[in-house]
């Protein structure tokens, strides 16, 4: 792994090489603000455990599944450079590149995912699940990943709509259906997918339910919350059937969605 991520790493780039991981970047707790944020990082340290909590009580239907394991099958090849950007604590498999900003156990490469240290034209496969909306200036993302992707190469992002707010570690934008087509109109070959429109519901009512019982005490708030996830949670599994209809894309709960350069 060592030596495929320093076959494509741009020159121009200073990094610290420790403990398996090229920093490129300082992370500093503090970025981590939010309470209930706190406690999700605390169990993404028992990635089994996070990802079992994840799967059952989040609020949106876990279609996302079906078109990584798609891409894990269809990118088999181990010379294929594959990146997860935005990786968090997951780890896919163990040929792929993990690129975040927090230094989490998986995670290979530490840095500003607006600056990527890779060279243009260089990977094959970008994974980019659930991060545009965390960071301020999302078009520079966009336009790092379609510098390092070779021509060919594909994109698997998955976006957000209908979401509440969500701070890992911020939260700063959502997209509609036509809204990616503008942002990637650089791409080509653009197949954009609906997820989870019950969640697009779900999720938005628990808030407003736990607002509603809170009476604005925030610790109360985050307790309040995981209840009524989990009592509320099987009414998503009415997305084994909705995500399929034709104006699901309307009240979705994020889009996922598959390009190339």
């Amino acid at each position: 792994m060592k030596e495929k991520i320093q076959s494509i790493l741009d020159p121009k780039f200073s990094y610290e090489y420790k403990d398996g991981k090229f920093v490129f970047l300082e992370f500093k707790e503090e970025i981590v603000s939010d309470s209930l944020d706190k406690i999700k990082t605390f169990f993404k340290k028992f990635i089994w455990l996070y990802e079992l909590l994840i799967y059952v009580i989040a609020p949106l239907y876990p279609s996302r599944y079906y078109y990584l394991k798609r891409v894990l099958k269809r990118t088999k090849d181990k010379d294929l450079v594959i990146i997860n950007l935005g990786s968090g604590y997951t780890d896919l498999r163990d040929d792929m590149i993990n690129v975040d900003l927090i230094p989490y156990a998986p995670v290979n490469v530490v840095c500003d995912i607006t600056k990527l240290p890779f060279k243009d034209n260089s990977v094959d496969q970008i994974i980019n699940i659930a991060v545009l909306e965390h960071v301020p200036n999302p078009r520079e993302v966009i336009a790092e990943i379609h510098r390092v992707l070779k021509p060919g190469g594909k994109l698997l992002c998955e976006i957000p709509f209908m979401q509440a707010f969500h701070a890992s570690p911020y939260d700063f934008q959502r997209y509609t259906y036509e809204g990616i087509k503008v942002q990637f109109q650089n791409f080509k070959n653009l197949k954009i997918h609906s997820i989870s429109p019950t969640g697009g519901m779900l999720w938005p009512l628990q808030e407003w339910i736990v607002m509603l019982f809170s009476f604005g005490i925030k610790t109360l708030h985050n307790i309040l919350l995981i209840i009524v996830m989990c009592l509320t949670f099987p009414i998503k599994f009415l997305d084994v059937i909705l995500q399929y209809h034709p104006l699901s894309k309307n009240i979705a709960s994020c889009f996922i969605f598959e390009c190339e350069k």
